[in-house]
C-alpha cells in the first residue's frame, strides 16, 4: 500500500481548512450536495473502492480487484451548474460524473454518462469530456492543448460544470476546457468516480473531494463566457451551433437533398445506389465492388484550405472513404474519381486492412500513403466506437499541410508537394497519375465501394 508523507497530509489538511467551507444552503441559490460531515444523501454502485469523510471532504481509496466506484447522489439534476474542488493522488485517475445513470437494463446497472475526467497523468486530460460506459472520449484535450496545462498536480483544483440544455461545459483553474453539444441523457445523478487499479501497490492511493455545490434555477446569470480559442464539438445530427456559425462552418449537406452534390461521372445526383432518409445519406449495400452502381458522388464546389467534419456509420465488413482534392476529369475508366482519401474501413472484418505497407490502408489513413495512429497519445490504439455507432472525421486542410483526426485523435498529418510525399506517391497505387494529389483546389468526395456506409452532420468551413 503507498503511504502518503507527513508533508503531504499536512499540506491536504492544511488546504481543506483554509478553503471556503462547504455549506447546507448558499447565497444566490447555490446548495452544498456535502455536508462536510457525512456521506448522507450519496449511495455506492459498481465497485468496492471505499469512501470516507476526513476534514471537511470526501476522500475516496482505490482498491485492488474492483471495476470502477462510483459515489453517487441520490437525487437526480437536469439543468445545473455544479462546482466542485479536487485534490488527488498523482497516479490516481477519476472523474465527476454528471447527468448519469445505472439502469438495470443497460450493462447490469453499469454507470453510464458524461464525465468530467480528473487525469493527473502526463496525459493530461484533465477537464475533458468522457462518456462513461457508453461511447468512451467526446472531448479528448487533444482537441484543446491549452486547456490541458490548467491542471495543477499536487493542489487543490476548482472544477466548474456546466449542463444546460445540450450545451456541456467545462472549466478547471477558470480554464475552459471542454465544450459539447449532446443530447444523449437530459438528467441523472451525480457521482465521484473512484477508478480501477491493476497492481497491488496502487491500492490506497486517494483522490479528495470538496466543497460540491450545485445550482439549478436561474442559470444564464451564473454562466461563464466561453473561450474563443477552445473549440466545440457538436453531436447534434445536421445541426450548426451559434459557436459553430461565428467560426465560419456551414452544413455542406442539408441533411435532406441533394443540393451541392453531384455524381462524380455526371452533372447530376444518380438516380440509385444512395438513400437519404431520416436525416441519413447512405450509400446502400451491392456487392462491395468500387463505384459501380450508384457510383460516387462529389460536391459542385471545389476547395482549397478548408476544415471538413462528417459523422460515419459502417457495417460489419464495409469500405468507403473521403476524398479530397478530387479531379473528377482524370480516370474515364472504371473505378473512383482520383484523389487523396480518408480511408473508412472495418478493419478487422475487411481484407483491405491486411493489404497495402504497414497498415496504410486502415481506417482514418491516407490510403495507400500513410497508416494511421494515434498521434495525440502515441502507443495507444487510434479511436472506433465500433461497427452500427456513429464515428467522427475531421480534415484539416491548409494549403499543403493535412491532418486527418478520427474521434477527436490525431491519427494522419503530412505536407503535400514535399520531396517525402512524392516518394511515398511513387510507391503506392497512384504512381501512374501525374501530380497525384497536388492540385490548388479539387471537388470533395463520398465513395461508393459497394458497402452500406451511412453519412451525417457534413459540415466544413473555408479557412
Amino acid at each position: 500500500m503507498q503511504k502518503k508523507s507527513l508533508s503531504t497530509l499536512l499540506g491536504v489538511i492544511l488546504l481543506t481548512l483554509f478553503s471556503s467551507s462547504a455549506q447546507a444552503t448558499t447565497d444566490g441559490g447555490w446548495r452544498s450536495l456535502f455536508n462536510g460531515k457525512d456521506l448522507g444523501g450519496w449511495e455506492k454502485k459498481n465497485g468496492e473502492a471505499t469512501y470516507e469523510v476526513r476534514n471537511g471532504a470526501v476522500v475516496g481509496i482505490s482498491k485492488l480487484g474492483t471495476p470502477n466506484t462510483f459515489l453517487c447522489t441520490r437525487e437526480h439534476f437536469s439543468d445545473f451548474i455544479l462546482e466542485v474542488e479536487v485534490w488527488g493522488d498523482a497516479a490516481l485517475n477519476s472523474g465527476i460524473q454528471f447527468r448519469s445513470n445505472s439502469l438495470p437494463d443497460y450493462k447490469n446497472g453499469r454507470v453510464n454518462g458524461y464525465q468530467a475526467e480528473v487525469d493527473p497523468s502526463q496525459r493530461s486530460y484533465s477537464g475533458g469530456i468522457y462518456d462513461e460506459g457508453r461511447r468512451g472520449w467526446l472531448y479528448p484535450l487533444s482537441l484543446n492543448p491549452e486547456g490541458q496545462r490548467a491542471y495543477r498536480t499536487g493542489q487543490w483544483n476548482q472544477y466548474h460544470i456546466e449542463a444546460i440544455g445540450p450545451e456541456l461545459r467545462i472549466w478547471v483553474n477558470g480554464v475552459n476546457t471542454a465544450n459539447v453539444v449532446d443530447d444523449m441523457t437530459a438528467s441523472g445523478f451525480i457521482a465521484l468516480q473512484v477508478h480501477s487499479i491493476d497492481k497491488e501497490e496502487e491500492a490506497g492511493r486517494e483522490i479528495w473531494w470538496q466543497n460540491i455545490r450545485i445550482k439549478t434555477d436561474n442559470l444564464e446569470q451564473e454562466r461563464w463566457p466561453m473561450a474563443p480559442h477552445t473549440p466545440e464539438v457538436n453531436y447534434l445530427a445536421n445541426n450548426l451551433s451559434d459557436f459553430e456559425r461565428d467560426k465560419g462552418w456551414r452544413l455542406l449537406w442539408d441533411g435532406k437533398t441533394t443540393d451541392g452534390w453531384r455524381s462524380a461521372r455526371s452533372n447530376a445526383f444518380p438516380k440509385g445506389g444512395w438513400v437519404m432518409e431520416n436525416g441519413v445519406l447512405s450509400v446502400v449495400e451491392s456487392g462491395g465492388e468500387e463505384s459501380v452502381n450508384g457510383g460516387d458522388i462529389v460536391t459542385r464546389n471545389k476547395f482549397s484550405s478548408f476544415e471538413l467534419k462528417l459523422e460515419f456509420r459502417i457495417t460489419e465488413g464495409a469500405n468507403s472513404g473521403i476524398k479530397y482534392f478530387v479531379d473528377t476529369e482524370l480516370n474515364k475508366g472504371p473505378g473512383s474519381a482520383i484523389g487523396l482519401e480518408f480511408q473508412i474501413l472495418d478493419d478487422k472484418n475487411h481484407p483491405d486492412a491486411q493489404m497495402g505497407v504497414k497498415g496504410n490502408r486502415t481506417l482514418g489513413s491516407l490510403y495507400d500513403l500513410i497508416p494511421a495512429e494515434n498521434l495525440s497519445v502515441p502507443g495507444t490504439e487510434k479511436l472506433f466506437r465500433g461497427i452500427g455507432e456513429w464515428n467522427q472525421a475531421h480534415l484539416i486542410v491548409r494549403g499543403n499541410h493535412i491532418e486527418h483526426w478520427l474521434n477527436g485523435f490525431k491519427v494522419v498529418e503530412y505536407e503535400r508537394n514535399t520531396p517525402i510525399y512524392r516518394a511515398l506517391v511513387a510507391y503506392s497505387k497512384y504512381k501512374d497519375w501525374p501530380n497525384f494529389g497536388e492540385l490548388p483546389s479539387g471537388h470533395i468526395l463520398l465513395q461508393d465501394h459497394g458497402n452500406l456506409v451511412s453519412f451525417r452532420s457534413i459540415k466544413i468551413r473555408e479557412l
